[in-house]
């Protein structure tokens, strides 16, 4: 696998996933208490044994650099590594990335200094265990030019994803980048053959083969498009244009994938993390999920009554009820809260810890208060959330916004650093 090149996109803005994306990159995000969202993208290819990596960053990326440089370094006689590969202003183009393959092509010098084949190209915000290799194997049994790889979503879903037909032998025919009608999806629902690929004898819903965001690239085909095209966007632009120009193919992955692209999918990839048997799980020996070592304490309870619960390190937890809930590193509980279906992404470090001025008047520590009721809910990092309050969305509002809240999807979510006073009800 030495003659692949990883670049893992570092996402644009974020919109859909705001306020998460209020101060970090979308990778950046925090996930199931104490990972990064880029932790499985990187961990996909250190497990590959892909260890050639860049990431391209551009927006709010400080967050996203300061992870990938404190995580992941190799050994001195190793080659491989994992290097930021920032935006930057140059004599010939000062503008930033205007999409996902400009990302790249602003980039080609650099990587023009790595010798390889073929150049793998991941999203850096989606939630899922593949082995590369197994992909790689397919693009060069096939002789293919371009190959995407490829799962299933359901009509409800399909306006998010770019959308493919493929014949017997998995060519790709026909790709659609997120349309948004019924009329734009004619044409582009699975035929029962493509399904049974996955399993699927009797969907219960119209399903489509959506592009997963992953790309493998002959080094050749890539640096032609690169070199011979201004085509910005890699979903939009390059792989419709291949479609009958290069040998361009579907690598079918029949495992768990969620796109972390909205509250909505943020939130249920969390609570997916709590069944029973949940469909993604971090502990897996052979190819585990990395992240930084922190170097906490184990968590402290005292009385706490803890139910489908998933807590991290360095946690204390006083007489309180935690049901159907990711508790993240650091977080600090009171006595006599309740808090359910939620998911606290813990803090960056403990108490006493300062305020910023304009909320020191509130004088509350970082963590939850006593006597506090929280129910469908995210809190980012660093929150300080007094006693008595509710955070309940009991008008079941499904979207609206206050000074130190936000609903999204009928999710609440307190943003990072923000102080709830004391009494609140939401």
């Amino acid at each position: 696998m030495n003659n692949v090149l990883t670049l893992i996109l570092g996402g644009g803005a974020g919109t859909r996933l705001y306020p998460l994306t209020k101060h970090r990159a979308k990778p950046a995000v925090p996930l199931a208490g104490k990972y990064r969202l880029i932790d499985v993208a990187v961990s996909n290819c250190i497990n590959s044994n892909l260890q050639k990596i860049f990431v391209l960053t551009q927006y709010l990326s400080a967050s996203l650099n300061r992870h990938i440089s404190q995580t992941y370094a190799f050994d001195q006689f190793s080659q491989g590594f994992v290097d930021i590969l920032a935006a930057e202003q140059r004599a010939e183009d000062s503008s930033w990335f205007q999409g996902t393959a400009d990302a790249v092509r602003k980039h080609w010098m650099t990587l023009d200094n790595y010798d390889c084949d073929h150049v793998l190209i991941l999203p850096g915000d989606a939630l899922y265990r593949m082995n590369y290799r197994k992909m790689v194997e397919q693009h060069l049994s096939s002789s293919a030019d371009v190959t995407v790889a490829v799962n299933t979503v359901g009509r409800r879903q399909a306006h998010h994803f770019g959308l493919l037909a493929i014949d017997d032998d998995s060519n790709i025919r026909e790709f659609r980048e997120k349309p948004k009608t019924r009329e734009t999806q004619a044409g582009l629902e699975a035929p029962p053959k493509a399904l049974e690929a996955f399993g699927i004898v009797n969907p219960t819903e119209d399903t489509f083969l959506a592009s997963m965001g992953v790309y493998l690239f002959k080094r050749e085909v890539l640096h032609r498009w690169m070199m011979e095209t201004d085509d910005v966007d890699f979903g939009k632009q390059i792989i419709p244009g291949s479609i009958g120009k290069d040998k361009t193919v579907a690598h079918v992955f029949k495992g768990y994938w969620e796109d972390i692209g909205t509250i909505e999918a943020f939130y249920k990839a969390h609570m997916d993390f709590l069944a029973d048997n949940p469909p993604f799980r971090f502990a897996d020996q052979l190819e585990p999920v990395y992240t930084r070592a922190r170097f906490l304490p184990t968590s402290r309870f005292s009385g706490t009554h803890l139910d489908r619960a998933v807590v991290a390190d360095g946690c204390s937890i006083g007489q309180s009820r935690i049901h159907r809930s990711v508790i993240g590193v650091r977080t600090l509980v009171g006595n006599h809260s309740t808090i359910e279906d939620t998911i606290t992404m813990g803090a960056d470090f403990y108490n006493p810890a300062p305020l910023p001025p304009w909320q020191a008047a509130e004088k509350i520590p970082m963590g939850i208060g006593n006597y506090c009721h929280i129910r469908k809910a995210i809190l980012d990092k660093n929150v300080r959330i007094g006693d008595d309050v509710k955070l309940l969305n009991e008008q079941g509002l499904e979207s609206a916004d206050g000074e130190f809240y936000h609903i999204r999807e009928g999710i609440i979510i307190v943003p990072k650093n923000a102080v709830v006073p004391s009494g609140t009800r939401i």
